[in-house]
């Protein structure tokens, strides 16, 4: 299992994102064009950060047969879920992955402003998808943990949602919301793999066809692809 903090590309770090991202607004806005323009330019931009995270992550580790690459996030609504604003629910995170093995590689863990994401490697058979047990163990104990974090004072208190999420090699992009949660809401194991298993099926819904079907499974071409802009 690795852990990362590389939550964008090195060219832009964070503090200089925060601190040009008003002035290319006011900009756009002063010369009379539509705002529109400026979230169609940080959507390219946001997705290709979101490519090479993916493509890393394939490098570090390339997929065994029958599996592929996704993402599983918390985010929250509005605001941040970072270390810095969330000290309590990281304080249990922390702990989450202290228990997880250092072979473990079938995901990573990145911290983003907007909430942790694991990069998976999940499991295509006839039999449906297959997501190993760290990774919904440590799903839950994310969403427990920001849970109690709030309870004691982390903030803001805003909603989360789980979502997953999965690019191809053209410009396609995918992205299912798993789950919404209130600031002091928790979900059982059960319920995050049922959910997670559910989302997934819709993200990777060409692949599993092909995986019925008894080939090995492709990258996806076809799909719903986002047009609007995201965050991380």
């Amino acid at each position: 299992m690795h852990r990362a903090c590389d939550s964008y590309p090195p060219s832009l770090p964070p503090a200089l994102c925060r601190l040009f991202f008003p002035l290319w607004a006011a900009r756009l806005h002063a010369a009379g064009s539509r705002l529109i323009g400026l979230g169609v330019f940080m959507s390219t931009y946001w997705q290709e950060a979101f490519r090479s995270r993916m493509r890393q992550f394939e490098n570090r580790r390339p997929p065994k047969p029958g599996e592929v690459s996704v993402s599983i996030k918390v985010r929250v609504s509005s605001g941040c879920f970072h270390r810095e604003h969330s000290p309590r629910a990281y304080a249990l995170i922390d702990q989450e992955l202290a228990k997880l093995t250092a072979s473990e590689s079938s995901f990573i863990f990145e911290e983003h402003e907007s909430g942790p994401e694991l990069l998976v490697y999940l499991a295509l058979t006839t039999a449906g998808i297959t997501l190993v047990k760290s990774v919904i163990d440590l799903v839950t104990a994310i969403i427990k943990a920001r849970s109690e974090g709030v309870a004691k004072g982390d903030g803001p208190a805003s909603p989360i949602e789980l979502i997953v999420r999965r690019s191809s090699e053209g410009d396609e992009f995918r992205e299912e919301v798993v789950l919404r949660l209130g600031p002091t809401d928790s979900a059982s194991k059960a319920m995050v793999e049922k959910c997670l298993k559910a989302a997934l099926g819709k993200v990777l819904e060409p692949n599993t066809q092909k995986a019925e079907a008894g080939s090995s499974p492709p990258i996806s071409r076809t799909g719903r692809k986002r047009s609007g802009p995201s965050r991380t």
